[in-house]
């Protein structure tokens, strides 16, 4: 049989010798350390505030450094904190890190793409109407993989009769090609504690009971998901799987907070998970209330926790949070994403501990219910019962217009200065900062914004400062989900204009005129994010001109007959 070899599931961190980290590190831990996922590293570093927490990385031995952006320092933990990412898998990293009086390095080594496989479960050609419990775990070395038969079909038809369809109850398994059908509450559910477990290439559809506001009495189905992972696991890496139209859906906000299924739950994890490249789509009728979601939202923990990454994901038709990160994010990067039919986009209310990044998402269609199209939020943020207060950067994000978000912000925000905005396209109808008197409420600067107010979001070297009455085709004509920044656009001057026609000077009212696209080359450079660029200076938004365009969802960055799973076939 062919092996299918996909993602290392194992986290390194080294500094003189090897140390493991998913949750927070023991006492005796090394200082510093840091806590590498596939493409990303988290690190950490305790000691007295002394000015910037500088980085600077390269590849052991390589010779050429790269700078990185300078850490954050949590008082109230002593340490500083920051990420560093674009990196290669499977590959060995020193990093230097110093302050105005103290300077340290550490080693690291990012997790393989590969891993070897032990034990081979082979579930049976044709149908399988009832639960399978897995309960063999594998090892680092030898990974327990469940899967079908080489050019075998197997479906799991649960008739809606059992509550899930797989249930792993063991560490180290991979579970690969299985297509899920009818469970009465999740397609897979992984249990508490379990760990180094991953999905990958499964169809999971038509999961979860029925769903709908609670406001009319409706209280199943809330979280029912495609794959539901309880408390306190970690080390997920769940990819490149379709999960598809729940039975049920959630009800939109004119009936009240939507109530329903997700695509993904993950429940007060200890971190070190990573979804990448699946494709989370429905229908309107069939919403789910989060694509990617869980829990406790206001807590030191959450779904993500720390050190994860979400990335590569085509996200459609949800009725609340298209991606709901809440809890620690602590080292936590979402990336890369395409986003539609969601009332908010990405959701970090509450960000408790931080940092986390948000960068190069796309923000396409949202709206507030079937009978209501207006946008809701690019953000949502806040703070609630004192959890709140960590940094979040969010850098080169795109709100795609017509029918994209209204707002950039929530209306309500963290009481201390905890965002950064660089390089994004906030083309909102609505507002960008809440309507609060604090100023500055957030970082907020070298943005493209073209809505009402900023209100005390300051933007000092805002991209367009004057923006005309009607500015369009901000980006260049694709088939594809691609948004590179077209060379030039029109706009409309307010008032009368001269202009020459047949060699005649006429006043002309409300005058078209065409000039060079205000996102080209009109960014900040930011370390170890877009120095890369390809023009004068980065160019603002998800897209670099003349950089390979981003791919979404489970075929991104595959051939057209490349990797496809058994029920493609």
């Amino acid at each position: 049989m062919k092996t299918k070899l996909t993602l290392g599931i194992f986290l390194l961190t080294l500094q003189l010798s090897p140390a493991v980290y998913a949750q927070a590190p023991a006492e005796g831990a090394p200082n510093p350390y840091g806590v590498a996922t596939f493409e990303c590293a988290g690190l950490y570093w305790k000691t007295p505030l002394a000015g910037p927490g500088k980085v600077r990385y390269r590849q052991l031995h390589d010779g050429s450094w790269k700078p990185g952006l300078d850490m954050v320092y949590d008082a109230k933990r002593g340490e500083y904190r920051g990420s560093i990412i674009r990196l290669q898998p499977d590959t060995d990293y020193e990093v230097e890190l110093s302050t105005d009086s103290a300077k340290t390095s550490l080693s690291l080594r990012t997790r393989n793409d590969h891993f070897p496989i032990g034990k081979r479960t082979i579930l049976p050609a044709g149908g399988i109407d009832h639960t399978i419990r897995i309960t063999t775990s594998g090892t680092p070395d030898a990974y327990h993989l469940v899967t079908v038969a080489e050019n075998q079909r197997s479906v799991m038809d649960l008739m809606n009769a059992s509550n899930h369809g797989l249930e792993i109850d063991a560490d180290y398994v991979i579970v690969s090609g299985v297509e899920i059908r009818n469970a009465a509450i999740h397609g897979i559910q992984i249990l508490k504690g379990r760990h180094d477990i991953v999905v990958e290439n499964c169809h999971i559809t038509f999961w979860g009971r029925i769903g709908g506001p609670k406001s009319f009495g409706n209280f199943d189905g809330h979280g029912d998901s495609a794959i539901y992972a309880e408390f306190d696991t970690y080390n997920l890496t769940l990819q490149r799987n379709l999960l598809d139209n729940p039975r049920g859906g959630s009800n939109d906000w004119e009936s009240g907070h939507p109530n329903g299924p997700n695509g993904i739950s993950v429940l007060q994890s200890k971190g070190g998970n990573v979804i990448r490249y699946n494709d989370i789509v429905s229908t309107e009728d069939h919403g789910f209330l989060d694509g990617i979601g869980g829990a406790v939202n206001f807590s030191e923990v959450g779904n993500m926790n720390r050190d994860s990454d979400i990335y590569g994901n085509l996200v459609r038709s949800v009725w609340d949070d298209a991606i709901e990160c809440e809890g620690a994010n602590m080292n936590v990067r979402i990336w890369g994403n395409y986003l539609s039919h969601y009332f908010n986009g990405l959701s970090s209310a509450a960000t408790s501990v931080g940092p986390l990044y948000l960068f190069r998402n796309i923000l396409a269609v949202s709206r507030s219910g079937h009978a209501n199209s207006l946008g809701g939020l690019m953000f949502k943020t806040g703070t609630n019962r004192g959890f709140g207060g960590g940094r979040r950067f969010m850098f080169h994000n795109t709100a795609v217009q017509p029918n994209g978000p209204f707002n950039v912000f929530s209306a309500f925000w963290d009481p201390s200065p905890s965002s950064t905005t660089r390089n994004n396209v906030f083309d909102v109808p609505g507002n960008l900062g809440p309507p609060v008197d604090e100023a500055p409420f957030s970082d907020c600067d070298y943005d493209y914004f073209s809505g009402i107010a900023q209100f005390s979001a300051a933007e000092p070297h805002r991209i367009n400062p004057d923006p005309p009455h009607h500015r369009g085709g901000l980006f260049a004509s694709s088939q594809k989900l691609e948004f590179y920044p077209s060379a030039r656009i029109s706009q409309v001057v307010q008032g009368r204009s001269t202009t020459s026609i047949n060699g005649k000077e006429v006043l002309v009212n409300g005058m078209v005129e065409y000039v060079k696209n205000p996102l080209i080359d009109s960014g900040v450079i930011l370390p170890g994010f877009n120095e890369d660029f390809k023009g004068e200076g980065p160019d603002v938004g998800a897209f670099e001109v003349g950089a390979p365009p981003l791919e979404f969802g489970r075929r991104a960055y595959c051939n057209y007959d490349e990797g496809l799973a058994p029920w493609e076939k």
